[in-house]
């Protein structure tokens, strides 16, 4: 374990599905005009970044952020790093939802998903047991529930803890130690350079 060590979380820029907030798991959805001009600012925000590890969900949302940020030439793709797998509510807003569910939120039932929160808390710890086995400072471009999990198993939390987390479109956040302890140091940065 390295105390020294450095995660920074980006989530992907906007998308058509982000904007009216309909649950968007494996849809494989390109950025919106807007999304590539925050991916872009990104590059300046991270320009502190020296690291060669950066990962990245397959997805095109998450790996256009990652070029359109100045990453592409060292990403490497990891299928851990997708989305939540809404199943039969992808491409819903919670209000569609609850509708028909009244009070629905996807951190409290499997019914209908097409991953349960388990499944992504143990995705989340997979990445975390890479984290650490790696010892340099990382760089990751994925997805806002997913992100939410990881840095919630990261500090020792239950996946559904990520609840309590939100994350905005090109958002910079920071995983990190203090001594031995796990931490998350910053969250959803939506604007500034946040890399020393």
């Amino acid at each position: 374990m390295n105390g020294h060590q450095r995660i920074f979380l980006v989530r992907h820029g906007e998308t058509p599905w982000s904007l009216s907030r309909q649950h968007t798991g494996r849809t494989d959805l390109p950025l919106t005009p807007h999304g590539e001009v925050q991916s872009a600012e990104l590059a300046q925000r991270l320009r502190g970044f020296k690291s060669t590890e950066v990962w990245t969900s397959p997805l095109k949302r998450a790996n256009d952020t990652c070029l359109a940020a100045g990453y592409g030439e060292h990403a490497k793709k990891n299928d851990d790093l997708m989305e939540w797998d809404y199943g039969v509510f992808e491409g819903k807003t919670t209000a569609e939802i609850s509708k028909e569910f009244p009070g629905w939120q996807v951190w409290d039932t499997d019914d209908g998903l097409g991953e349960t929160l388990d499944s992504v808390g143990a995705r989340a710890d997979r990445v975390v047991s890479k984290i650490l086995e790696s010892e340099c400072d990382i760089l990751i471009f994925s997805h806002a529930h997913f992100l939410r999990i990881l840095a919630a198993r990261w500090v020792g939390m239950p996946a559904k803890f990520g609840r309590h987390l939100t994350l905005e479109p090109a958002s910079i956040s920071e995983l990190s130690f203090e001594h031995t302890s796990r931490v998350i140091r910053f969250w959803n940065s939506i604007s500034g350079a946040i890399i020393q």
